[in-house]
């Protein structure tokens, strides 16, 4: 069946549509040899379609949960010390997934998992800063506290994106990062003489926790993928 070159190759994880629109407008999409222009329609099963030369990927089916991950849990497949696991906790979505990052083992909230391998390296490209943003229970200071929170902070001898740090009730902080490095809100806290009492992720790129309850998961949707595919999608293949 004939569809829009731009959703074909947003299905096969290519890019997503808006950025599959890019390539077409740059020539660098061919079917069966000639250069497609936007607005192309083709049959994948049908015709020879290339991006920079290179045939599409197989259509496979893919699985892209996302988790509200519990305190007490570690982000692994296995624990030799028997700690309950995420793989344990979305062990009914019928495929083995894995988790693309990280929550320690004190914090909870926000977290994808997938069997795409080609996706999953591309959200862990060191080049791709995405937004994170986590709700922060602190107990100490916190007026005082901000001013370093918010000004020019540096882990391991490596400068860090400043951060986004908003008052969202007493002892309450919202907190946008970048990197992403190990406990790194928990380091920053520590930093500017907070103690971190909880700490939730909230927020990664576009997609937002809301209301799914601590311990269940969900699939992505179609838009949701779309997302991801949007901040990610100006990697080359």
């Amino acid at each position: 069946m004939e569809e829009r070159l731009q959703k074909i190759l947003s299905a096969r994880g290519v890019a997503s549509r808006r950025t599959a629109e890019a390539y077409l407008e740059a020539g660098r999409v061919m079917v069966n040899g000639r250069p497609a222009g936007l607005g192309d329609r083709a049959d994948p099963q049908r015709d020879d379609i290339r991006v920079d030369g290179r045939p599409l990927p197989p259509l496979e089916r893919r699985t892209y949960l996302m988790l509200n991950k519990p305190r007490g849990c570690v982000t692994t497949l296995s624990d030799e010390r028997g700690r309950r696991t995420v793989a344990q906790l979305v062990s009914g979505c019928g495929a083995r997934v894995w988790p693309v990052g990280r929550l320690d083992l004190d914090s909870e909230g926000l977290l994808i998992l997938t069997d795409d391998g080609a996706l999953t390296q591309r959200l862990l490209h060191p080049s791709h800063q995405v937004e994170k943003e986590y709700q922060v229970w602190v107990a100490g200071d916190v007026e005082r506290g901000l001013p370093v929170l918010r000004g020019p902070l540096a882990l391991d001898g490596v400068a860090l994106h400043p951060a986004r740090v908003e008052v969202l009730g007493p002892g309450l902080l919202s907190v946008t990062i970048h990197e992403g490095r190990n406990r790194q809100v928990r380091r920053m806290c520590q930093a500017a003489g907070l103690t971190v009492r909880r700490l939730r992720r909230v927020r990664e790129g576009g997609l937002t926790l809301g209301t799914l309850k601590s311990g269940c998961w969900r699939h992505l949707t179609a838009a949701e993928l779309e997302l991801l595919l949007e901040v990610h999608g100006n990697q080359e293949r």
